[in-house]
């Protein structure tokens, strides 16, 4: 893995420190504007990444008039689509992330994959080559989890799980950045880990976790920042498992500091479809809940994730 650069990761840095001096001389325009880092201005942004839809007419509601090109949602029973929301199906990464997942769970979260036309079904590393198997020549594609949900593994373990993933059959890989050295200001770190993912994932789309309920909006402001200079695909607010999930606020700061170049995954908390265009609104381009089908005719599901 080529290192970044000194001068990289002072860039970074820079952007960070211009990016909350800006939002702090927005909200005290009469004082004296200051940054609680002492850093710098100016990066390179990442080459464009975002995915297009995986196949489908183009949904035509307000979500998608908002921006969305995407939903990301979890597993329950297929239904009939009976309301407008039923134009996302195609755009949900359907999700079973659950300790206790079964191998019967996992077949139904590909029959109602392939039932929906959703775009991706969403796993543990363990079933990725059931899933594979099960969803060849349906269109529906395999994304799969690294580093989950803590992101406190080694940079090695995480590569080492990104390439087995997709020796396994894995289209999309959802990593958990590194929170403990995020927090703790070791720029340089997070970069590595988040860069050495990015080249092992092969071109494929690679999502940076940042577990927004555990940081500062400076640390958030600094995990875009880092996700966008190392390379990443998209940047997604929770994992589902860390006592919390998006907000629309987080969903907007998240859109501001990665621009158009990458997209933003919202999850955690969206049971509706009002709850998807909120998030939507706010610059979201995919979801994920656990409500697939309650979104997809209108409903609103007592899910968690």
């Amino acid at each position: 893995m080529a290192e970044p650069s000194p001068d990289l990761i002072r860039a970074i840095a820079e952007s960070v420190a211009q990016e909350l001096l800006t939002r702090q001389g927005a909200s005290a325009p009469s004082g004296p504007k200051s940054t609680p880092c002492a850093l710098p201005h100016g990066m390179a942004a990442a080459p464009p990444r975002v995915p297009a839809p995986a196949g489908g007419s183009a949904p035509s509601n307000a979500l998608v008039a908002a921006g969305a090109n995407r939903v990301g949602l979890a597993t329950e029973n297929v239904a009939p689509p009976s309301s407008e929301c039923h134009t996302f199906a195609n755009y949900i990464d359907h999700t079973l992330l659950k300790p206790n997942a079964t191998e019967a769970e996992i077949h139904e979260l590909c029959t109602q994959a392939a039932a929906n036309h959703f775009a991706s079904v969403c796993v543990n590393p363990s079933y990725v080559a059931l899933c594979a198997k099960l969803l060849k020549g349906t269109g529906v594609m395999v994304c799969t989890v690294v580093g989950f949900p803590l992101g406190a593994t080694t940079t090695a373990t995480k590569v080492f799980e990104t390439r087995e993933a997709i020796a396994n059959g894995a289209d999309e890989i959802d990593m958990v950045i590194q929170i403990g050295r995020l927090k703790s200001g070791d720029f340089e770190y997070v970069c590595n880990d988040i860069r050495a993912v990015a080249q092992a994932s092969q071109g494929r789309t690679m999502k940076v976790i940042l577990e927004t309920t555990m940081l500062t909006d400076d640390e958030k402001v600094a995990g875009c920042i880092l996700s966008k200079a190392a390379g990443a695909s998209f940047v997604k607010t929770s994992t589902g498992f860390g006592g919390g999930g998006a907000t629309a606020e987080d969903v907007a700061l998240m859109r501001r500091i990665v621009g158009a170049e990458l997209g933003v995954k919202a999850s955690g908390g969206i049971r509706s479809c009002a709850d998807a265009e909120k998030m939507v609104a706010a610059g979201a381009n995919r979801l994920g809940a656990s409500a697939s089908v309650a979104i997809i005719t209108g409903k609103t599901s007592t899910g968690t994730y």
